[in-house]
């Protein structure tokens, strides 16, 4: 399916919104199995703003005591690529000393964001730290950092919808789809 938004680019359907749901049902499925009989301090780190509706839908299918914070980062502006210069906007509020943390992305491709936040955080000395990402971009990797839970891998693709924005806008779209330049 093809959205038109303008002369210079349209929008094409890459995942749908049922076959985002099922991922994140299964995802949470495999989190609860992992942290269920080790965890009794979980917290979920949602990097804002992309990451905001897949860390509401995955929190409410994890089937464990679990908090929720989130952390502001950008490296995109409003540019359709990352500066690679890392801001941190809003850091946590909540302490993670010896808890179990999972940060959640939305979407992971060079990788300087991940790793920067996985390194600050690193310091503050939890029990474990691992990444969820929605969606990964292996082929866009420029630093090495492990992703223990996928939700889908893509190609180099500039993407917007399900709380991934462009210039702020799209971020309301059900499914993920794909920019297409004209």
């Amino acid at each position: 399916m093809l959205h038109y938004y303008s002369m210079k680019y349209y929008i094409e359907k890459l995942i749908s919104s049922n076959d985002i749901n099922s991922k994140v049902n299964y995802l949470g499925k495999r989190i609860t199995q992992d942290y269920y009989n080790i965890s009794k301090k979980f917290i979920l780190i949602g990097l804002l703003r992309g990451s905001f509706i897949f860390v509401s839908d995955l929190c409410r299918v994890i089937n464990i005591p679990h908090e929720v914070d989130f952390m502001t980062v950008s490296s995109y502006g409003s540019n359709m690529f990352s500066s690679r210069d890392v801001k941190i906007i809003k850091d946590l509020d909540g302490n993670i000393y010896d808890k179990d943390v999972l940060i959640i992305e939305d979407i992971i491709d060079s990788g300087y964001t991940i790793s920067k936040v996985y390194e600050m955080l690193l310091l503050r000395k939890p029990n474990s730290l691992s990444i969820c990402t929605l969606l990964d971009k292996p082929s866009c990797r420029e630093v090495n950092i492990f992703i223990k839970y996928i939700g889908f891998t893509i190609s180099n693709e500039f993407v917007i919808g399900y709380g991934i924005d462009y210039n702020q806008n799209y971020r309301h779209l059900s499914y993920i789809g794909k920019v297409v330049v004209n």
